[in-house]
């Protein structure tokens, strides 16, 4: 077994088990294909300016007991497929080998099948409030700078509505995906 818990993102040293760490506020250092762990405050603020954070904080956290560790990954060990990497390759048309994924690739990583997806979650639409989906005052200064006109308020109620359809679709694509964000490429 490690002995140590992680690596410090920044410097390479170790991080203990049971010792503080840092972990960055934002969310996308702490995905878990980035998981990013520092051994000081130090640490972290040298990877601010190369992730370009606007507004992101140093959190301090507790590196799990080598005990919690070992049963962690005992439990991941025991999920993996125990065959997966003696599996040949296949060839595809035109001589080229596709790869078949290996256990050096994580589980995790992998797209959930159709089966295994959680069911997607949509709340009654009556109970989501109709608020207005548009900046008004941005909407009607662009119409206004674009064709002199004028905006009436029936207007905003039609275009919240067309916006929410267009959201709808999107949220649908991302969980086709097996996604939980919805993206730009989402929308058509």
């Amino acid at each position: 077994m490690a002995t140590f818990w992680k690596a410090c993102n920044t410097c390479k040293s170790e991080i203990g088990f049971a010792r503080d760490y840092y972990v960055c506020s934002v969310s996308t250092c702490r995905r878990k294909g980035t998981d990013f762990t520092f051994c000081s405050v130090e640490c972290w603020e040298a990877h601010v300016p190369l992730f370009r954070h606007r507004d992101a904080g140093a959190e301090e956290r507790r590196a799990p007991a080598r005990s919690d560790a070992e049963r962690a990954s005992a439990s991941v060990e025991s999920r993996t497929s125990p065959g997966a990497a003696a599996t040949p390759t296949e060839s595809r048309p035109g001589g080229l080998a596709a790869a078949t994924p290996t256990e050096s690739r994580p589980a995790a990583a992998a797209a959930p099948a159709e089966e295994e997806r959680p069911p997607l979650i949509l709340e009654d639409r009556a109970a989501i409030p109709e608020d207005i989906l548009v900046v008004v005052s941005k909407l009607k200064s662009y119409i206004r700078a674009r064709s002199g006109m004028k905006t009436s308020d029936g207007v905003l109620p039609r275009l919240s509505a067309m916006l929410r359809d267009v959201c709808d679709e999107a949220i649908e694509r991302a969980h086709a995906d097996g996604r939980k964000t919805v993206m730009d490429r989402d929308f058509p």
